[in-house]
């Protein structure tokens, strides 16, 4: 799989604190066998009315945010249920990273299972980048996954911290598997050295 080093792209404001995965992808789009059609299911709540007409007051339905990649959402983002389909669904629409004051533990592992960068940034930071995208609707915005960073169309550069592993899966298309096989050599030469010790152990 290509390497992801650079996410470039206008960013959406959604800065709503607790936004639940019941709400990203609301339980009626979860009765399909595959991941098809879940970008129709995205927000559905907030995007649309009870007719099933675009909300005006939804930054998704807006033209100057129609081709963001990346969304800036609010604290507690992805809490609730464990469906991964709102993760399966935020890529669908588009967005490959959500950058937000704090994540669900739930969430964030789907996210970068599925290679959805998640960036983790004080409350401060995110206040200027979403005054900023508000503002200036259709400003660029670029995350350095290598360098761990976010700088804003204005200049403004942020620094996030992200684990090893996780960042290794974003940057290069791993999931859990891949690292688990990736380490094989590693897990055959210990099982060795662990029956060498233990012969009795090992089931015959």
């Amino acid at each position: 799989m290509t390497r992801l080093t650079t996410i470039r792209g206008s960013a959406a404001p959604l800065p709503i604190d607790n936004l639940d995965t019941d709400q990203i992808m609301p339980k009626q789009f979860l009765r399909i066998i595959d991941k098809a059609g879940l970008a129709d299911g995205l927000l559905y709540d907030r995007r649309f009315d009870e007719r099933g007409a675009p909300r005006d007051d939804c930054v998704l339905n807006q033209r100057a945010y129609a081709n963001a990649t990346v969304l800036i959402g609010g604290a507690n983002f992805g809490c609730g249920s464990s469906r991964e389909h709102a993760v399966w669904g935020l890529q669908q629409y588009g967005f490959q990273a959500v950058i937000a004051p704090s994540f669900a533990e739930i969430f964030y592992s789907n996210a970068m299972n599925n290679r959805l960068l998640l960036v983790q940034l004080e409350r401060d930071a995110i206040d200027a980048l979403t005054r900023e995208a508000s503002e200036t609707p259709g400003t660029l915005l670029s995350i350095d996954l290598e360098r761990q960073t976010v700088t804003s169309g204005s200049g403004n550069r942020f620094d996030y911290a992200i684990g090893a592993r996780h960042k290794r899966m974003v940057i290069e298309g791993m999931d859990t598997v891949d690292l688990t096989l990736d380490s094989l050599a590693a897990i055959e030469a210990f099982e060795q050295r662990h029956f060498a010790r233990h012969p009795w152990a090992q089931v015959m």
